[in-house]
């Protein structure tokens, strides 16, 4: 639902349930609500939440976000401060690597002699041969020092099994930051470029010779950044995903040692069926391995060395990578060390942490509610389908079955994986060679628990601490965990037409992913097959064509409009999601009637809702950022470009022909 989020800190708003007494507090009645129903709907929101030093961005995301810190730093800090806890027990992991994050004296002291080791073996290369064989080793311990990659992951064409994805490294942005950028990817650039040659200059080089390393390495970077797909056309998945024997491998990429890097990882020696992802990149590499200097070779291998682990290593190192954030998204000040711990440790141990606060902040009540709702939409999907006009009987009886076929998780998964068991932390070593470990014990974790074994669909995706939403192709799942679960996204002690417009419209959103230009693909079992008849697909593609070539309009800071191909699926998944959760809204209201709320209708706080969960204030290069680099669309966009399509929003408020967001209803996207 929602990609790009930063770990930043902020002052914490209160959560608590006020979903009707604040309905106005949060407007700003002086607008027609069908002129600008961002500004009517939460404008005295954004003028009493001001963006604060910290934060590229607010608004519920980053108040979730937040009170996540504190409820998780609460857990840690139960296992901080006991250091007699028996070794690999999960309290000792947590509270051993939260020590060691939060141990500044010692990390400031060390500067970057965590990597020296590593660092020395780069420098000491001689030969080509010397060069890719330490590239392998590093990669092995999580340095991605290799411009390629091999790792286990499904088969799109047949979901119920794993094989190895190959694919390339070495571009750290999408092509369009190499291809002709525009002035919010050139400042990106620049500040990657200028970073890259401090850190450089931080472990030992002088000016000159940090300036020459950083534009060897910068220019191996370009030369795979050209090649690859641009971020329309990865959207294809039938553009990124080509399996192949293994000695199809071998034989079509000649130029990389696939066996001994399979080797140095660790890897099965029976891969049979490999996953191939861009053609013309990984030849690129091929071509960047041959060609380069040694020397050249050894700048990129030293820089993705130092970058691997820089937020594990001194002040110095973390204090210069923020100042790039500066720049990128036009943050400020950097969070505290503690809520960076906080990220860390959940992102590292993340079930570990998930088990935890599930069973201190998620009751099962709220897990019983929500699956009503998903169900109540599942429901009002059907019935929409049915009522479809445009598709084929037999195209219609496929996506029902698709529909149905969707796995629910809610709050938590049903099964654990239990893949962080065997993780070591050693207090006794310092955060790199733990986080090495960590690497490479979670791969290794995964090849025991998968490899040859069936796939089992149910499992959730991410953390039950995620702030988002989330759709699985391959799983055909739909997937919320237990921290988006709360005010102003789902709130129990609200009227259900408020949780319909937030939660449910995220609900709808995740459920039309399935359906999306993207996930209409995969079939019911999550395989990329088609189940379209080509006239129908012809007629779907002219309909969602409305929705791209309307977000295309959209002008989403002065000079910058949003890409409406790139974030055709949000958009879509936006309009099918409002449309569904209005519907299992309204069908709902037929056995449990809602009255009006201070004046307003059920209707109208349905939409006043939904306006809510997207309310925030940004800064422009965030939003740019957004625009240049991510599949979504800010978030003004998402109310002020997706009501105008949506009928039911036009008779909620009134809205005239004279009203500057009104669009004839012919002009209007119906897609699902």
């Amino acid at each position: 639902m929602r990609k790009l989020f930063f770990t930043v800190a902020i002052a914490l708003v209160s959560l608590a349930s006020t979903a009707q007494t604040s309905m106005r507090t949060n407007m700003d009645p002086s607008v027609k609500p069908g002129d600008d129903f961002w500004q009517y709907a939460v404008g005295g929101w954004l003028k009493a939440n001001p963006l604060d030093a910290q934060h590229p961005e607010n608004g519920a995301f980053t108040d979730l976000y937040e009170l996540n810190n504190e409820r998780i730093n609460k857990l840690i800090l139960a296992y901080a401060e006991k250091k007699d806890l028996p070794q690999g027990s999960d309290g000792q992991k947590i509270g051993a690597l939260y020590r060691l994050y939060m141990d500044s004296v010692s990390r400031n002291r060390m500067g970057y002699e965590p990597i020296m080791p590593y660092l020395r073996q780069v420098r000491e290369v001689q030969t080509r041969d010397e060069a890719l064989r330490l590239m392998y080793e590093l990669d092995a311990k999580g340095f991605n020092a290799a411009p390629f990659g091999l790792s286990l992951s499904l088969n799109p064409f047949n979901s119920s099994e794993y094989l190895m994805f190959a694919g390339h490294g070495g571009a750290s942005l999408p092509k369009e930051y190499y291809d002709q950028p525009n002035e919010q990817q050139q400042a990106t650039v620049a500040a990657v470029k200028s970073l890259n040659k401090d850190f450089l200059k931080m472990v030992g080089y002088s000016e000159a010779a940090a300036e020459q390393k950083m534009q060897a390495a910068w220019a191996i970077e370009y030369r795979i950044g050209m090649k690859t797909l641009d971020q329309v056309a990865r959207r294809d998945p039938m553009a990124t995903n080509h399996p192949m024997s293994w000695e199809q491998l071998l034989n079509d990429f000649k130029g990389i040692d696939y066996v001994a890097y399979r080797d140095a990882l660790g890897l099965p020696k029976d891969i049979d069926v490999v996953n191939v992802g861009e053609f013309d990149a990984i030849h690129e590499v091929e071509k960047v391995l041959a060609e380069t200097s040694v020397e050249d070779l050894k700048s990129y291998m030293e820089l993705h060395v130092i970058n691997a682990y820089a937020s594990l290593l001194s002040d110095a190192f973390t204090d210069r990578a923020f100042e790039a954030s500066k720049v990128i998204n036009g943050v400020q000040e950097q969070q505290p060390r503690w809520k960076r711990a906080v990220a860390t440790i959940s992102g590292s141990l993340g079930e570990t942490i998930g088990k935890l606060y599930v069973k201190e902040f998620f009751p099962e009540s709220s897990k019983q509610r929500v699956y009503r709702m998903v169900k109540d939409l599942q429901q009002a999907f059907e019935d929409r389908l049915k009522e479809n006009t445009w598709m084929s009987d037999s195209t219609k009886a496929k996506a029902l079955e698709k529909l149905h076929a969707m796995h629910i998780n809610v709050g938590y998964p049903d099964k654990w994986q239990d893949m962080e068991k065997f993780i070591d932390i050693r207090e006794t070593e310092n955060l790199v060679e733990n986080f090495i470990r960590i690497k490479q014990e979670s791969r290794q974790a995964g090849l025991r628990k998968y490899w040859h074994q069936p796939v089992d669909k149910t499992m959730m995706p991410c953390s039950p601490q995620t702030v988002n939403a989330f759709y699985h192709p391959l799983f055909n799942s739909i997937n919320f965990p237990a921290a988006i679960l709360q005010p102003p996204f789902f709130d129990p002690e609200a009227d259900y037409v408020c949780n319909y417009g937030a939660i449910g419209a995220v609900i709808g959103h995740e459920m039309t992913h399935g359906f999306d230009d993207q996930g209409c693909q995969f079939d019911k079992d999550g395989n990329l097959k088609n189940w379209w008849t080509a006239e129908d697909k012809a007629r779907y593609d002219e309909r969602t064509k409305v929705i791209a070539d309307w977000f295309s309009e959209q002008e989403a800071v002065p000079g910058l409009k949003v890409n409406g191909q790139k974030t055709l699926g949000e958009n879509v998944s936006d309009n099918g999601g409002l449309k569904i959760a209005y519907r299992a809204y309204k069908n709902r209201m037929a056995s449990e009637p809602l009255s009006d709320v201070e004046g307003f209708t059920p209707d109208q706080r349905f939409y006043l809702a939904y306006a809510r969960v997207w309310a925030c204030n940004s800064t422009p290069e965030y939003i740019a950022m957004l625009v240049n680099s991510d599949v979504h669309s800010p978030a003004r966009l998402r109310v002020m470009a997706a009501l105008p399509m949506i009928d039911t929003w036009y008779e909620a408020f009134g809205i005239q022909p004279t009203d500057k967001m009104f669009i004839p209803k012919e002009k209007r996207a119906l897609v699902w």
